[in-house]
């Protein structure tokens, strides 16, 4: 199962957050009580156990929910879920440090540092723009972010997830028609930092980067279309986003 914002287990995972960003959490874990009683298959089964455990103040509590959440994403094993074993063996080692257990804690902090290589999805993967490109072209870093004016990005970024590129070319500047070419990457590439264990845990959206240039293979020309009232609460919440984009 890709990762979906309009999943409803998810959408209400993202309120939880938005309830303990305003510092409420009997709301927030309420709202990932809900996600837990509504998921239905694995993948929402392992995000919801997720924030629960984030939810709980008791370290045993914290603890099992963690594990739970651990177990689900082992067996779902995809993508998305193996960038997010790092974080989640991690959370299991600290709440075994709290509670006494250094031999529980060094096992779990390994087994976080043993997965912390590079990123090994196979793809296909795409980009989205609104640059009116052909196959054999290749995509460079040090163009201007979309994001935040006058920044020019040292990195080129795309995503193993059509609908998610199609959101980008959406959003990317330019008065051409949105576009979603599959690419190729010609080097190394990395996880996203700017999304990878800010909101959900790992790299949930199989959003990378690279320093090296993408070489355009195709172009893909179906994919989920957002109407232009989606399009305008995502300009607007791009908007509100604090912080620095990590170049």
């Amino acid at each position: 199962m890709d990762f979906n914002p309009s999943n409803n287990v998810i959408k209400l995972c993202i309120q939880g957050m938005a309830m303990e960003e305003k510092n409420e959490p009997r709301e927030a874990g309420q709202l990932f009580l809900q996600a837990w009683n509504e998921a239905t298959n694995d993948f929402e089964k392992y995000l919801a156990a997720y924030f629960m455990a984030r939810s709980k103040e008791n370290v045993p509590d914290k603890l099992k929910w963690f594990e739970t959440a651990l177990q689900f994403a082992l067996t779902v094993n995809n993508e998305s879920t193996i960038s997010a074993l790092p974080n989640l063996y991690s959370n299991i080692a600290k709440c075994h440090e709290e509670l006494g257990d250094s031999a529980n804690a060094k096992k779990n902090f390994e087994l976080a540092n043993s997965f912390t290589a590079n990123p090994t999805d196979k793809g296909p993967f795409y980009h989205g723009t609104k640059a009116d490109l052909e196959v054999g072209d290749l995509l460079t870093a040090g163009g201007n972010s979309n994001y935040k004016a006058d920044l020019v990005m040292n990195h080129i970024y795309f995503t193993a997830l059509a609908n998610g590129a199609g959101l980008a070319a959406d959003l990317a500047k330019g008065d051409g028609p949105a576009r979603v070419y599959v690419v190729k990457p010609t080097g190394d590439f990395e996880n996203d930092p700017n999304v990878t264990d800010k909101k959900f845990p790992g790299n949930p959206t199989r959003s990378y980067r690279s320093p090296a240039p993408l070489k355009i293979v195709g172009e893909l020309s179906d994919w989920l279309r957002q109407t232009p009232e989606e399009l305008q609460k995502w300009r607007e919440k791009l908007a509100n986003v604090e912080g620095e984009i990590i170049n």
